[in-house]
């Protein structure tokens, strides 16, 4: 059976749900993502959908655990494999939170650039370093800002979306034609005129 966004979740495994949407979403993009690519970022959604794989515990409460704080725990150890768990753990949550919480981080001057960089970096020494699944690192690394756009895609039909982020969301692709901002408003059924895309 073809999957349709609108069907209410009945699957046992969020992992399977996700990989469901992601697959979905993936046949729109040309080229698509490997199908490998596909399975391993339903996992990671699987897995940051409980608190304990996304947050750090500290004084008696989750804390989510800066970006910049893990690209610096990565650079202090000398234990090769230690440090791409750290890398690993820093490239999926850059891509996480890049894809579900945009402008919550805009708000505070981090925009699609800052997970970019951070998260397709981190992919990019684990294409070259990694003991497994180099080929899944280095899809993501290459094409960073289309697979947060797919992520983004699979997650947000059964979120709804506030009217000023969706202004917030426009205003950033009216700023720089920037085209995650272009498929999230693709993705909530705005279509963008052709005389917008002139520049």
């Amino acid at each position: 059976m073809a999957f349709d966004p609108q069907v209410p979740v009945t699957e046992t495994s969020l992992g399977v749900y996700f990989r469901e949407r992601l697959t979905h979403y993936a046949q729109q993009l040309r080229p698509p993502p490997l199908e490998d690519t596909c399975w391993y970022l339903g996992n990671v959604l699987e897995r940051f959908c409980r608190p304990e794989h996304l947050f750090v515990w500290q004084e008696g409460q989750y804390n989510l655990r800066p970006l910049a704080l893990l690209y610096g725990d990565a650079l202090q150890t000398s234990n090769a494999r230690q440090r791409c768990a750290v890398l690993q753990q820093l490239g999926d949550m850059a891509l996480f939170l890049g894809a579900l919480f945009p402008q919550r981080y805009a708000r505070i001057g981090l925009h699609q650039d800052y997970f970019i960089g951070m998260g397709g970096g981190a992919y990019d020494y684990l294409a070259e370093n990694a003991r497994h699944n180099r080929h899944i690192f280095a899809e993501l690394a290459r094409t960073f800002a289309r697979m947060v756009g797919l992520v983004a895609n699979a997650c947000s039909r059964d979120n709804p979306v506030r009217h000023e982020d969706i202004l917030a969301i426009y205003q950033r692709w009216l700023q720089n034609r920037d085209p995650l901002a272009e498929q999230q408003l693709r993705a909530l059924g705005i279509v963008l005129g052709g005389s917008d895309h002139k520049q």
